[in-house]
């Protein structure tokens, strides 16, 4: 009796930390958005970022004109223009080690008078302040699960390190789902492009070609009615 109301208890403790650990995964710092660029149109977003960090970018134009294509540029707090790029349809960008403040990025179709495009891009953040004192607080709140570890015989630390594995691992699965929406979307919408293309073209084709069948009839039509009339 008094081993299964120990064990009761332990497994308490366990899932306590457990619910912990779970609470302690804070809420992704990345960010997405899919915008509509009009033609001749400049947009800039801003994205804070702290000391020494991680900045990446990542865009593509999913719909717009033929070319598909756009302006990109960041510019950092102090004015420094990090990365310029002209006519692209997609591009990854990481600025590796940040500076405290805002970053700039900025999307440019000035140079397409009448196209609008759909612009879609993600922003990978990663602040090294941040992901150090997270990680220290759950070491120093997992130190004092020795004893129970060694009761259960169960290796909490390689319990949290496999929990923090699969929590990376979906963040990037999740990310790399983002990108995959993103070229199927492009695709996609090219595809609807050249639907329409191919069938404009089509039915003109089709309307010349029955154009000049009907008129290769009525003119030889008409070279028969003239024979006949000079013979009577």
């Amino acid at each position: 009796m008094a081993l299964v109301l120990k064990r009761s208890v332990l497994w308490t403790v366990f899932m306590a930390h457990w619910a912990t650990l779970l609470c302690a995964f804070k809420p992704s710092q990345d960010s997405e958005l899919t915008f509509l660029l009009p033609a001749g149109a400049l947009e800039c977003f801003f994205q804070t970022a702290q000391k020494n960090g991680t900045l990446e970018v990542e865009y593509q134009v999913i719909a717009g004109g033929a070319g598909m294509d756009v302006d990109f540029s960041i510019v950092s707090p102090y004015g420094i223009n990090l990365v310029s790029e002209f006519r692209r349809s997609d591009g990854v960008h990481m600025v590796d080690p940040t500076e405290a403040g805002d970053y700039q990025i900025c999307f440019d179709n000035s140079f397409s008078r009448f196209s609008e495009k759909m612009v879609f891009f993600e922003v990978i953040l990663e602040n090294a302040a941040n992901g150090a004192a997270v990680v220290e607080e759950e070491e120093e709140e997992w130190v004092g699960l020795g004893e129970p570890e060694n009761m259960l015989e169960y290796k909490l630390e390689d319990i949290r390190e496999s929990i923090d594995t699969v929590h990376r691992h979906l963040e990037k699965s999740r990310q790399m789902q983002t990108v995959l929406r993103a070229f199927e979307a492009r695709d996609r919408n090219l595809l609807e492009d050249n639907l329409w293309r191919v069938s404009f073209w089509s039915c003109t084709s089709l309307a010349v070609m029955i154009a000049v069948a009907f008129t290769q009839v009525y003119t030889v039509r008409r070279l028969f009615d003239d024979k006949r009339k000079i013979r009577s």
